[in-house]
């Protein structure tokens, strides 16, 4: 299935489950009897009345899908996508997926929303027993067969390729009609089918691929009273996902408009805009609208407008970075967010840590200053010890402090009357005493 038809899951997670179910699908057709193998599926489709359907070109129309010759298996997964578009080789069926058929190269289809109440353009058709049985919009038989409700867009439409470039496809110069295709992503050859619908107007003469004609006065008068009618409920839209990435294709259904009013759609004040589209039989529209690449990421609304009616319908939607790039704007803003809202507790410690560490350091410096400065004053202290209990003759006791023996006065003894001896006589300072108490002799000094 196409990507704009998978489900708003992770992209490795969608890719797993298809997957996956190829491979159970795959073992159960090998192994599994097939139901109506031999016969190629059929499928028509009728209008209200019973009779093939042909299709307004200008408004959207009901129609009932009934295939057979389906090959159903019980239990297993997924089951048939039943879709209206175009298919660029209607005969030779080289269109196919099991033939290597591209969606959006080889065969392009009306988008809808995968929900079971969308607008009818696509619906899924589930194998009796499966687990996906609760979001199908119908269940094949265990003979094959089926039949579903579904609505045919006017003979205009858009779609997108594989590039989600949007393409405009016009079914009255190519041939459109009815696909059926495998579910889920899942290709088997024989649940693969193409049925042409004619667009036609109403009163107009011709019928086949391509025939459109005027519209009749009877047509356009019951045109005018549907659209005075106005729309019987407010208009409201869906979404096929409500999260898109930049650069990528929102596809919306919205129902509640005038019959044949034109509608716009609008994303946020202009970002982009598709439109104008025209509103179905019963008011329903369906578009794709090709998001900007350089949106900035967040919550966006979309709002679609009928020209004739005045409805609105609006529903937000979430627009995620485009994948391998971030915007630089948005970039820059999560930068500066990030940066203002750092916290600010690991500068604080730090600069507590550097105080802490100036402190120490000064303390240290102090301390060792004031030992330096003990360990002198306790030198100068010995040193002055020492000298004091130094022995005579070492330093004249009788000297004051700072004087040296030689500029200190004669010391003599007045009680033993031996008189000083002079200065300047050293042989005198030789003969005197210097104990009062020692005993004296008379030395005679020839000369």
């Amino acid at each position: 299935m196409s990507e704009s038809f998978r489900p708003a899951a992770p992209r490795a997670l969608r890719r797993l489950a298809a997957l996956l179910g190829a491979t159970a699908v795959g073992a159960a057709l090998a192994l599994a009897p097939a139901t109506a193998a031999s016969a190629a599926p059929r499928v028509t489709v009728t209008g209200a009345n019973g009779q093939a359907a042909t299709a307004d070109p200008d408004y959207a129309t009901s129609v009932t899908v009934k295939g057979s010759g389906f090959q159903t298996i019980q239990g297993g997964f997924g089951g048939i996508y039943v879709l209206f578009g175009w298919v660029d080789d209607p005969k030779g069926g080289t269109w196919k997926p099991s033939k290597g058929g591209v969606v959006g190269e080889d065969f392009r289809y009306v988008p809808d929303s995968e929900a079971k109440d969308n607008a009818g353009f696509q619906r899924f058709v589930s194998f009796p027993g499966s687990d996906t049985e609760s979001a199908a919009q119908a269940i094949m038989q265990s003979d094959g067969s089926w039949s579903v409700g579904m609505t045919l867009p006017s003979a205009v439409f858009e779609s997108h390729d594989r590039a989600n470039k949007v393409i405009e496809v016009d079914c009255r110069k190519v041939t459109c009609g009815v696909l059926t295709i495998g579910a889920h992503g899942v290709k088997n050859a024989n649940n693969e089918s193409f049925t042409p619908v004619s667009f036609v107007a109403p009163g107009a003469s011709g019928t086949g691929a391509g025939a459109s004609g005027a519209a009749g006065a009877g047509a356009a008068a019951e045109g005018a009273d549907a659209a005075a009618a106005g729309p019987a409920e407010p208009a409201r839209v869906g979404l096929q996902s409500s999260t898109v990435a930049a650069g990528d294709a929102l596809v919306f259904t919205a129902q509640g408009f005038t019959a044949g009013e034109q509608v716009v759609a609008v994303l946020d004040d202009g970002v982009a805009a598709v439109g104008p589209l025209t509103a179905g039989a019963t008011g329903e529209v369906a578009g794709v609208l090709s998001i900007p690449r350089t949106i900035r990421a967040g919550t966006h609304a979309l709002t679609l407008t009928g020209a004739g009616s005045g409805q609105t319908a609006d529903v937000e939607l979430k627009v995620t970075a485009a994948s391998g790039a971030a915007g630089g704007a948005d970039a820059a803003g999560a930068l500066t967010a990030s940066s203002a809202a750092e916290p600010m507790w690991p500068y604080l410690v730090l600069g507590a840590a550097i105080l802490v560490a100036l402190v120490l350091l000064t303390l240290s410096v102090v301390t060792t200053i004031r030992r330096a400065r003990r360990a002198r004053r306790a030198q100068a202290e010995e040193r002055a010890a020492a000298e004091a209990v130094a022995p005579a003759g070492i330093a004249n006791p009788a000297a004051a402090p700072g004087e040296d023996l030689a500029s200190a006065a004669p010391v003599g003894d007045a009680a033993s009357g031996v008189p000083a001896a002079p200065a300047d006589d050293p042989i005198a300072l030789l003969l005197s005493p210097a104990d009062p108490e020692a005993p004296t002799e008379r030395l005679e000094v020839r000369r």
